[in-house]
């Protein structure tokens, strides 16, 4: 009997995971295939969520799902590991050491063999090689960084609670710099959640004077990559929420105690967030004779599949994939990810039957931007709407959440979702609105 066809998916983001999770269900429970997803994390959680993880809306620990849980209930494998290599010709994925908490091998350097390989590694924040950013700011590209920020968050308003002296012109300043969605949500998050943390007894500490929160971004206006619309509608917003804006300011450096700009402008900051510009992970930069562009994206077909190798796919934001009729590639977004995962899903099985498959195309839904429970505004796209729907407020906050259930109910199904959805309705009401620890 002839050894089943391998899947193997590298990356356990939102496409990635969801893949895993359908072929699982599809080919795996029948023994058709053997599904394989390997991801560095134990868990996984939602990208989109981070900047509320950090601001502290939400506890990371009430939203993360056991890739082995996942496995199990799914009929797919799960191997812990990071991919830093490939070798084409043996068709083998290779994956560094793991080490555990306290720095000792957990699992050893070995390789994956695979029959069709799909790399979904998703990016990192971009910080251009900018001086002192590395050092001195926090990217939200992974839960590790979400929780770092937000234990410092807390720190800070404990420390200056605590001191007799006056503040510091950098305490209790945050600066974010990229006023894309990740940037723009973070400020109207942390505006909510300071003020809630202040209330749990740091009553030395005046919110609406001693925490000033300060965006900057290079291009003439925030949220550069939505309507202007949107983006007037979300400026007015922070303007209300006296979050300061700086638009068309470069920035030059990041010091432990604030941001440089190119025009001489001096940010004073405790706390420093990179929210600007992506780049895919720096191993797939000449992967084995693969093509990538100058974000280290893997290029790909409309197929998906990368463009020097038929058995290699490619999905999310680690691939540069064209958009007929549009100057630049398909965006690196959450509902890209779930776009070419539901895509591939159902062609791998028509692949592995000897079809011939069929192009993706990239469908645009529109934008959402929430700011917090202050509001939420976007557009939505489609053929039923004619073009294109501004929407704002309650509507708008709604359909926000909803990218998020229906990511859920990729993963687990409708019993699951609604069980889950409220499960949670519920704990949020015995517990702080904010994280306190």
């Amino acid at each position: 009997m002839a050894d089943p066809h391998q899947i193997v998916i590298v990356g356990g983001g939102a496409g990635g995971l969801e893949l895993a999770t359908r072929l699982g269900d599809m080919l795996g429970r029948r023994g058709k295939a053997l599904v394989t997803l390997v991801d560095r994390a134990r868990t996984h959680l939602w990208k989109p969520l981070l900047h509320e993880f950090a601001a502290g809306s939400m506890d990371l620990d009430h939203h993360a799902l056991s890739y082995l849980a996942q496995a199990r209930w799914h009929h797919f494998r799960f191997q812990r590991g990071s991919m830093d290599g490939l070798d084409r010709s043996r068709k083998v994925v290779k994956v560094a050491p793991t080490d555990d908490e306290d720095g000792r091998e957990l699992i050893p350097r070995r390789e994956i063999h695979y029959d069709t390989l799909i790399i979904a590694v998703g990016s990192h924040t971009n910080d251009f090689g900018t001086p002192g950013a590395r050092e001195n700011a926090i990217s939200l590209d992974m839960p590790e960084q979400a929780e770092l920020f937000h234990q410092r968050l807390i720190n800070a308003c404990i420390r200056a609670n605590a001191q007799e002296t006056p503040l510091r012109p950098e305490q209790l300043n945050v600066a974010i710099i990229g006023a894309g969605a990740t940037g723009v949500e973070l400020a109207a998050e942390l505006h909510k959640t300071t003020r809630e943390l202040v209330a749990y007894g740091l009553d030395r500490i005046r919110p609406e004077k001693d925490i000033k929160l300060t965006i900057i971004e290079a291009a003439p206006r925030i949220l550069p990559a939505v309507p202007e619309r949107l983006s007037k509608a979300a400026a007015k917003l922070l303007r209300g929420l006296e979050v300061q804006v700086l638009t068309g300011e470069r920035v030059t450096g990041v010091g432990a105690d604030g941001v440089m700009t190119a025009s001489g402008k001096k940010v004073p900051a405790e706390l420093t967030v990179w929210a600007a510009g992506i780049m895919a992970p720096e191993f797939l930069k000449d992967l084995d004779g693969l093509e990538s562009n100058r974000i280290n994206q893997l290029v790909v077909t409309d197929l998906l599949q990368t463009t020097r190798d038929p058995d290699i796919f490619a999905i999310g934001d680690c691939a540069s994939c064209p958009r007929p009729g549009h100057d630049r590639g398909v965006p690196p977004t959450a509902q890209a990810a779930h776009q070419q995962a539901s895509h591939l899903a159902r062609m791998l099985p028509r692949r592995q039957a000897g079809k011939p498959l069929r192009a993706w195309r990239y469908r645009d839904f529109g934008s959402l931007v929430s700011l917090g429970e202050y509001s939420t505004v976007g557009s939505l796209m489609g053929a039923l709407l004619g073009g294109t729907l501004f929407v704002e407020g309650l509507f708008a906050r709604i359909m926000y959440v909803s990218l998020y259930r229906m990511h859920v109910y990729a993963l687990h199904g409708f019993a699951k979702t609604l069980f889950d959805s409220l499960g949670k309705l519920i704990t949020r009401r015995t517990e702080p609105r904010v994280k306190l620890h």
